[in-house]
């Protein structure tokens, strides 16, 4: 896929959004990705996730696992076309992800950690974190749109479809918040 086609999928699904947005990382922009508006669309979803599956193919990827919740459906595609399994890791009581339902992970285990969207990174080190914890090995981090800019970086190869360089504030310096412009809180919280 080009990078046009990446962008006219998520243009026709209208994943990417304008206005004031308060990220998660608690930055505010004018421009938001909403991977949930793409990924409801089964076949945009898996070709976008085949494409990035691709990357990793010859890895020796044996499990896929993501940060709940943005990253279930990504990561669950990618172990799809890969043909492995695919877990997610979750928020305890306070902000650690840990493993439930079941999930274990052996050591030297091959694991690609699957997201939909990266601006500082801070859920994927934690998702990597957590799997070398348990002795596995992390082989990269695969997502859907890095938005970091390039801020994000691990010790592991990262693959994205695109990388979206949208302007991020802090709070206390967004023109945004100085005009006046009502602040959505657009993810899942």
């Amino acid at each position: 896929m080009t990078e046009a086609d990446i962008l006219k999928d998520l243009a026709d699904t209208g994943a990417l959004l304008s206005g004031h947005f308060c990220l998660r990382s608690g930055l505010h922009s004018d421009r938001y990705f909403q991977a949930a508006l793409v990924l409801q669309h089964a076949a945009v979803a898996s070709r976008l996730c085949r494409t990035l599956a691709d990357g990793f193919r010859d890895a020796g990827v044996e499990t896929v696992i993501s940060p709940a919740i943005g990253g279930i459906l990504v990561g669950h595609e990618i172990a799809r076309h890969l043909g492995v399994r695919s877990i997610f890791a979750e928020k305890d009581e306070g902000s650690d992800l840990v493993l439930r339902r079941g999930f274990v992970l052996a050591p030297g285990e091959g694991v690609l950690v699957a997201e939909d969207v990266i601006t500082r990174g801070g859920r994927v080190q934690q998702t990597v974190d957590l799997v070398r914890a348990r002795g596995a090995r992390v082989l990269g981090v695969a997502v859907l749109v890095d938005r970091s800019a390039g801020a994000a970086a691990f010790d592991v190869p990262v693959r994205s479809l695109i990388r979206l360089e949208l302007p991020t504030y802090e709070p206390a310096d967004c023109p945004l918040c100085r005009q006046g412009m009502p602040l959505d809180k657009p993810g899942s919280r």
